[in-house]
Protein backbone atom coordinates (compact mmCIF):
# COMPACT_ATOMS: atom_id res chain seq x y z
CA UNK A 1 0.00 0.00 0.00
CA UNK A 2 1.21 3.43 -1.04
CA UNK A 3 1.80 5.84 1.61
CA UNK A 4 -0.33 8.35 -0.14
CA UNK A 5 -3.39 5.74 0.12
CA UNK A 6 -2.01 5.31 3.68
CA UNK A 7 -2.99 8.88 4.03
CA UNK A 8 -6.38 8.89 2.37
CA UNK A 9 -7.55 5.66 4.24
CA UNK A 10 -6.58 7.44 7.51
CA UNK A 11 -8.43 10.73 6.84
CA UNK A 12 -11.43 8.13 5.90
CA UNK A 13 -11.55 7.24 9.45
CA UNK A 14 -11.63 10.87 10.60
CA UNK A 15 -14.19 11.37 7.59
CA UNK A 16 -16.50 8.70 8.96
CA UNK A 17 -16.44 9.85 12.29
CA UNK A 18 -17.47 13.57 11.41
CA UNK A 19 -20.15 12.33 9.52
CA UNK A 20 -21.31 10.65 13.14
CA UNK A 21 -20.71 13.49 15.44
CA UNK A 22 -22.64 14.74 12.58
CA UNK A 23 -25.76 12.81 12.52
CA UNK A 24 -25.81 13.60 16.61
CA UNK A 25 -26.00 17.46 16.17
CA UNK A 26 -22.17 18.49 15.93
CA UNK A 27 -21.52 19.80 12.91
CA UNK A 28 -17.43 21.18 13.88
CA UNK A 29 -16.02 18.08 12.90
CA UNK A 30 -17.12 18.23 9.42
CA UNK A 31 -16.70 21.75 9.34
CA UNK A 32 -13.36 21.55 9.91
CA UNK A 33 -12.98 19.37 6.68
CA UNK A 34 -14.49 21.53 4.55
CA UNK A 35 -13.09 23.85 1.59
CA UNK A 36 -12.98 27.43 1.99
CA UNK A 37 -12.45 28.12 -1.28
CA UNK A 38 -13.59 27.69 -4.73
CA UNK A 39 -14.97 25.65 -6.02
CA UNK A 40 -17.31 23.56 -3.49
CA UNK A 41 -20.81 22.16 -4.31
CA UNK A 42 -23.32 19.91 -2.52
CA UNK A 43 -26.18 17.92 -4.19
CA UNK A 44 -28.36 17.41 -1.34
CA UNK A 45 -31.18 14.79 -0.37
CA UNK A 46 -33.87 16.68 -0.68
CA UNK A 47 -32.90 17.37 -4.49
CA UNK A 48 -31.43 20.84 -4.51
CA UNK A 49 -27.63 21.82 -4.27
CA UNK A 50 -25.53 24.41 -2.97
CA UNK A 51 -22.59 25.97 -4.50
CA UNK A 52 -19.97 28.38 -3.26
CA UNK A 53 -17.65 27.48 0.27
CA UNK A 54 -20.04 30.26 2.38
CA UNK A 55 -23.09 28.18 0.96
CA UNK A 56 -22.33 24.65 1.56
CA UNK A 57 -20.85 25.04 4.83
CA UNK A 58 -23.88 27.12 6.01
CA UNK A 59 -26.14 24.61 5.02
CA UNK A 60 -24.09 21.72 6.62
CA UNK A 61 -24.65 23.83 9.48
CA UNK A 62 -28.28 24.33 9.20
CA UNK A 63 -28.74 20.93 8.62
CA UNK A 64 -26.53 19.57 11.57
CA UNK A 65 -29.42 21.93 14.40
CA UNK A 66 -32.36 19.18 12.84
CA UNK A 67 -30.59 16.59 14.30
CA UNK A 68 -30.65 15.62 18.02
CA UNK A 69 -28.72 12.34 18.64
CA UNK A 70 -27.69 9.68 16.09
CA UNK A 71 -25.11 7.40 14.78
CA UNK A 72 -23.90 6.99 10.70
CA UNK A 73 -21.07 4.96 9.23
CA UNK A 74 -20.52 4.25 5.62
CA UNK A 75 -19.86 1.63 3.69
CA UNK A 76 -17.86 2.33 1.32
CA UNK A 77 -17.71 0.96 -2.59
CA UNK A 78 -14.81 2.62 -3.92
CA UNK A 79 -12.11 5.18 -2.53
CA UNK A 80 -8.83 6.48 -4.06
CA UNK A 81 -6.60 9.50 -4.29
CA UNK A 82 -3.97 10.55 -6.38
CA UNK A 83 -1.73 13.69 -6.02
CA UNK A 84 -3.96 16.08 -5.05
CA UNK A 85 -7.75 14.83 -5.34
CA UNK A 86 -9.77 11.93 -2.99
CA UNK A 87 -12.61 10.40 -2.96
CA UNK A 88 -15.22 7.86 -2.24
CA UNK A 89 -18.76 6.63 -2.83
CA UNK A 90 -20.84 4.04 -1.40
CA UNK A 91 -23.42 4.32 1.20
CA UNK A 92 -23.48 6.11 4.41
CA UNK A 93 -26.41 4.94 7.09
CA UNK A 94 -28.02 6.62 10.14
CA UNK A 95 -30.34 6.76 12.66
CA UNK A 96 -31.01 9.94 13.91
CA UNK A 97 -33.47 11.34 16.42
CA UNK A 98 -34.58 14.82 14.63
CA UNK A 99 -35.37 18.04 16.85
CA UNK A 100 -39.09 17.74 15.55
CA UNK A 101 -39.86 13.90 15.23
CA UNK A 102 -40.12 11.75 18.27
CA UNK A 103 -39.22 8.42 16.83
CA UNK A 104 -35.81 7.89 15.70
CA UNK A 105 -35.34 7.82 11.17
CA UNK A 106 -33.70 5.89 9.17
CA UNK A 107 -31.36 7.54 6.42
CA UNK A 108 -29.81 4.99 3.95
CA UNK A 109 -27.85 7.33 1.05
CA UNK A 110 -26.32 6.86 -2.01
CA UNK A 111 -22.84 8.97 -1.49
CA UNK A 112 -19.85 10.83 -3.51
CA UNK A 113 -17.99 12.78 -1.86
CA UNK A 114 -14.77 14.34 -3.64
CA UNK A 115 -11.65 16.23 -1.51
CA UNK A 116 -8.94 18.16 -2.58
CA UNK A 117 -5.68 18.45 -0.45
CA UNK A 118 -5.61 21.92 0.68
CA UNK A 119 -2.53 23.21 2.85
CA UNK A 120 -1.44 19.57 3.16
CA UNK A 121 -5.27 18.67 4.60
CA UNK A 122 -8.29 17.02 2.69
CA UNK A 123 -10.70 19.18 2.14
CA UNK A 124 -14.76 18.62 0.98
CA UNK A 125 -15.41 20.03 -2.06
CA UNK A 126 -18.14 18.55 -3.69
CA UNK A 127 -20.95 15.84 -1.98
CA UNK A 128 -23.97 14.21 -3.82
CA UNK A 129 -26.31 12.39 -1.47
CA UNK A 130 -29.78 11.09 -2.47
CA UNK A 131 -31.71 8.18 -1.41
CA UNK A 132 -31.47 5.12 -3.31
CA UNK A 133 -34.13 3.04 -5.25
CA UNK A 134 -35.71 0.43 -3.52
CA UNK A 135 -33.54 -2.33 -5.07
CA UNK A 136 -29.89 -0.84 -4.76
CA UNK A 137 -27.78 -3.81 -6.66
CA UNK A 138 -29.42 -5.47 -10.30
CA UNK A 139 -29.86 -8.84 -9.78
CA UNK A 140 -26.99 -10.77 -11.42
CA UNK A 141 -28.98 -11.74 -14.46
CA UNK A 142 -29.94 -8.48 -15.85
CA UNK A 143 -26.64 -7.01 -15.55
CA UNK A 144 -25.46 -9.47 -18.56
Amino acid sequence: MTDEKREFEEFMKRREAAANAYAGGDCKPLASMVTHNDPATFFSPKGDYNEGPEQVLATYKRDATQFKSGESHFEILQMGASGDIGYWTGFQKAIVTLEKAPDPVVFNLRVTEIFRREGGDWKLVHRHADAPAVTQKAPEESRR
